[in-house]
């Protein structure tokens, strides 16, 4: 590793390699890290405000600077003598630095990539399930512990995970919910403290939940209709009843429509008499169906949904568990639509629970493809905040075209911290 000390900025000199402990948006170079070449970057730097800047002696001109010399040494008119030598170094270490970026977003895809394959998958095995249960129903427990069984496997080897929001398209539409359900009950069973036998038999639930919907149409206004639809309860319990499952499943699947303060269905229930899966299951449902209504229409952002959870509907949930879901998704869940504090517009796409205020971020940058476009972890630059959530409708047209907010939200995860170079290369 290269050593570096910080030096007074009256004591630069060209040849000297630096970083800006800036924001990429708080300094006019194109990389933060580079090799002065000329005495009008020395005036620029001067320029910013700073009163030291980093230096590394070992990556700066050995003709200047012997390792153990003197900032300062080096007089300005050695400057001429760099000619076109420098101009070549810095354009290498730019041209490094640039291969690092795209190493970075190669990196990105593939970890979306690999999200959206087994989130596909999970949702083509759940429809196999639901092929199945009515004729087969050992066959649809098999494969539906298959599901969970990949997906808690997942979960559990990746340490720390980060949320991760989906690429659009994603899956095979009927099974989004379910899946969507799915993934988010085990993560904040997790997050809750559950061991693995407990998140496996929530998984099954949360991905059976409204099986019963195979037989019951959508909800309508007409108190029949409602009460058809309410009956779906029933009838996934039924399924999972054919299926040979545990009372704790069954139960689970039951409790997914009530509600804390005895407001859901089918019975009312109140918060003590629900089970922990059931307390999860029926909130996680509940906040999916905000951002993903059945219908299409008046869906939520995520960072609506949250924020309507906690500040209106906070009586219907127990507070334990809303108060670990709010953790784990972020003040800004993924797929949140931001403004950061530099006006530029932005979409949420991963957060870590240990640093629910900066999440990743893909930022809108006129200067850069869509589909080149940096994800920023606010978690380092600390300078760069969310300034407020916005609707997808409230986007100017460029930046609505560029960061194209997802129709439908859905989630999978990744590890928490991001290979090294050694790693990513394996």
């Amino acid at each position: 590793m290269n050593s570096s000390l910080l030096i007074d900025i009256s004591q630069l000199r060209v040849g000297m390699y630096v970083q800006l402990d800036l924001g990429w948006m708080r300094h006019p170079f194109p990389v933060s890290s580079f090799r002065i070449v000329s005495a009008d970057q020395i005036a620029t730097l001067r320029e910013l405000g700073l009163k030291e800047v980093r230096y590394f002696p070992k990556k700066s001109d050995p003709e200047l600077f012997a390792p153990d010399a003197v900032p300062g040494d080096a007089p300005d008119t050695l400057a001429a003598e760099l000619g076109a030598d420098a101009v070549t170094v810095v354009s290498a270490d730019e041209d490094s630095i640039a291969d690092q970026n795209r190493a970075h977003l190669q990196l990105q895809n593939r970890v979306l990539a690999a999200c959206n394959q087994r989130f596909g998958e999970a949702t083509r095995q759940y429809q196999a399930v639901e092929r199945a249960v009515a004729e087969q129903p050992g066959l649809a427990r098999t494969q539906c512990e298959a599901v969970v069984s990949d997906c808690l496997r997942e979960l559990l080897a990746n340490g720390d995970s980060v949320i991760r929001l989906l690429s659009e398209g994603v899956g095979e539409s009927s099974a989004l919910h379910p899946v969507n359900v799915m993934v988010i009950s085990l993560l904040l069973g997790k997050a809750l403290g559950m061991k693995s036998p407990e998140l496996h038999e929530l998984g099954i639930a949360a991905l059976l939940h409204d099986l019963g919907k195979l037989n019951v149409p959508t909800a309508g206004f007409m108190p029949a209709e409602r009460q058809r639809y309410e009956s779906h309860v029933g009838q996934s319990v039924t399924f999972a009843q054919l299926m040979g499952l545990s009372d704790s499943v069954l139960t689970a699947i039951a409790q997914h429509h009530e509600m804390a303060d005895g407001s859901g269905f089918p019975l009312h229930l109140v918060g003590e008499d629900m089970g922990r899966p059931g307390q999860i299951l029926a909130l996680v449902n509940h906040y999916d169906r905000m951002c993903n209504p059945a219908a299409g229409v008046d869906a939520l952002t995520p960072h609506e949904a949250l924020s309507v959870m906690f500040a209106q509907l906070k009586s219907r949930f127990d507070p334990v568990v809303l108060g670990a879901f709010i953790r784990m998704m972020g003040v800004y869940p993924p797929g949140s639509v931001v403004q950061l504090v530099n006006d530029r517009y932005a979409i949420v796409v991963s957060v870590n629970s240990s640093r629910p205020l900066r999440p990743k971020v893909i930022v809108h940058d006129s200067r850069v493809p869509k589909d080149e476009a940096p994800v920023l972890d606010l978690e380092a630059m600390p300078e760069l905040g969310i300034r407020r959530s916005l609707k997808p409708a409230q986007l100017p047209r460029d930046s609505l075209d560029y960061l194209s907010p997802r129709q439908r939200i859905c989630y999978f995860f990744e590890r928490a911290v991001d290979p090294g170079p050694d790693e990513a290369q394996a």
